[in-house]
């Protein structure tokens, strides 16, 4: 294997000579996500990429509060504590450009966008996805491809230079047009169709010529993955699953594309038998976020219910009404996702697939109510009748000795089931051949 390739790109070679292997890409910042991740990739000996959203995390702090340096640190430290190697560990930055400043004319939206990314690759995040697809307050209501690429080469040509100036290894990079929308559809009917060759040949055409008009012709070299719509999004309550036979023509069109994968965005609660497929079929780089938080979720609210019954009123985390109470109070975050009645709005809060909650983890009322529910349930010993009726998977775990039957546990193991399905498309890939009928038992 070239040593001197990063190993995301000895992955795509890999995928690229006929291994049916690919990378998962976690895109969260919770601690509990980020823990059973490391978890994860241990036990299915992966790579980890961690992602970080432009919305998430930027020069400003972004909403988890840090910038791409601190963001950095906090994974790190994450990885020390439980021991996981940080030459497994990978830092994405997802949909860098003006994506967090659409409301401002693109001269400034481009300049906050230039110190975005130079700030993530000056960090050392190492993959990075130049996003450029969205449209700033006074451009046409469509932008051209020709645009796009010229944003997206400008962004390159400084990631670059902050790269070499921080003494990191050299990025690699993902291109776009046909951009999902970050974290789900307000409505699925918004959702695109597959992404067609002519529009893939095109994007990949356009992005070429920019780049190497911009003299980064090294740089074009470690273009790793086109973002395309494979045909699989979802919204609050709905889910688009992946169809092969729709994009057996797009499939076909990169793996005429040496050195090339796609990336698919917005993989979040497809099948398993699914995400192996699309790893045959050069969708080789999966993103996961919500469901993991989703998941996350589900556990909170277990633990809850658990509490409920253990607890007395007045001792209790109240977790869950605190979380909506915080959602009501900023609700800048869900109201354009969750439409409809505000009972229909109550329960998308609080079960919708999009889960928009995982925008308020961090506020401070929400945490502290975190916190006491695990401390109510780590000072007494969680019945097991209780654990089989909220939390059953991980009740079978612990009869089998293989989990300890406390919160944070019992959390990071039903957020890791999730993520363990990416690891084992990505590692352990099941799917039969491409173009067979043949499914996964």
């Amino acid at each position: 294997m070239n040593q001197d390739l990063s190993p995301i790109q000895q992955l795509v070679k890999a995928h690229r000579r006929g291994e049916p292997v690919g990378l998962y890409s976690v895109c969260c910042s919770h601690p509990m996500v980020l823990t059973a991740a490391m978890q994860v990739a241990q036990r299915y000996d992966t790579l980890l990429l961690v992602e970080a959203t432009s919305n998430q995390v930027d020069q400003f702090g972004g909403y988890t509060g840090m910038n791409p340096e601190q963001f950095r640190s906090y994974v790190h430290q994450l990885a020390h504590e439980r021991g996981f190697p940080l030459e497994r560990l990978v830092l994405g930055g997802d949909h860098l450009g003006p994506n967090a400043w659409q409301a401002r004319p693109a001269l400034e939206a481009m300049a906050n966008a230039d110190v975005l990314i130079a700030a993530y690759a000056a960090a050392g995040f190492h993959k990075i996805h130049l996003d450029c697809s969205m449209r700033c307050a006074d451009d046409p209501a469509t932008l051209d491809d020709e645009t796009v690429a010229a944003r997206s080469a400008r962004l390159a040509a400084i990631a670059e230079a902050a790269a070499a100036n921080a003494g990191h290894p050299p990025p690699v990079y993902v291109i776009g047009t046909e951009v999902p929308v970050p974290g789900g559809e307000s409505a699925l009917s918004d959702a695109g169709a597959p992404t067609s060759p002519g529009a893939a040949a095109r994007t990949l055409e356009v992005h070429c010529r920019a780049f190497l008009d911009a003299g980064l012709h090294a740089a074009w070299r470690r273009v790793i993955a086109m973002v395309v719509q494979p045909g699989v999004d979802f919204d609050a309550s709905h889910i688009q699953h992946y169809d092969a036979a729709q994009a057996a023509d797009l499939s076909a069109f990169v793996a005429g594309q040496p050195g090339l994968v796609f990336e698919a965005h917005s993989t979040d609660y497809q099948r398993e038998s699914s995400l192996h497929q699309m790893v045959r079929d050069h969708f080789a780089i999966l993103k996961v976020g919500p469901a993991a938080t989703f998941a996350l979720r589900e556990g909170l609210l277990a633990l809850c219910q658990i509490e409920d019954e253990l607890l007395p009123p007045e001792r209790a985390s109240r977790l869950m009404g605190v979380l909506d109470e915080v959602m009501l109070a900023k609700p800048e975050h869900w109201r354009k996702h969750y439409p409809g009645s505000s009972e229909e709005q109550r329960l998308m809060r609080r079960y919708g697939l999009s889960d928009r909650c995982r925008y308020y983890w961090n506020e401070a009322p929400v945490a502290a109510a975190v916190e006491t529910l695990c401390a109510n349930l780590d000072a007494i010993e969680i019945p097991l009748p209780l654990l089989s009726q909220h939390l059953h998977e991980q009740y079978l775990e612990v009869l089998q000795g293989q989990l300890e039957a406390k919160p944070r546990a019992l959390l990071e193991h039903k957020v890791g089931r999730v993520l363990a399905q990416y690891a084992r498309a990505c590692n352990r890939n099941a799917a039969a051949p491409v173009n067979t009928t043949a499914s996964i038992c």
